[in-house]
């Protein structure tokens, strides 16, 4: 498992779940949108107050973007 790559894959999920764009979930978490990029792209990891501020604005439990998706 890769960390990096299964939290930047649930978080794209759930944010395009939510149907907002990456700017727009940027703006909502107080990040800049190339930072959101980096992350869903696995060229960045994150801090743990980073992750706490993305699961708050996705209204969901922090340890849900650290499940893998076994169907891949």
């Amino acid at each position: 498992m890769d960390i990096v790559k299964v939290f930047g894959s649930n978080l794209k999920k759930y944010r395009t779940a939510s149907g907002l764009s990456q700017e727009a979930f940027a703006d909502k978490c107080g990040m800049h949108r190339t930072y959101i990029s980096a992350i869903e792209c696995y060229r960045r990891s994150i801090s743990l107050e980073n992750i706490q501020r993305i699961a708050d604005a996705l209204g969901i439990e922090t340890y849900k973007l650290f499940l893998e998706d076994r169907d891949k």
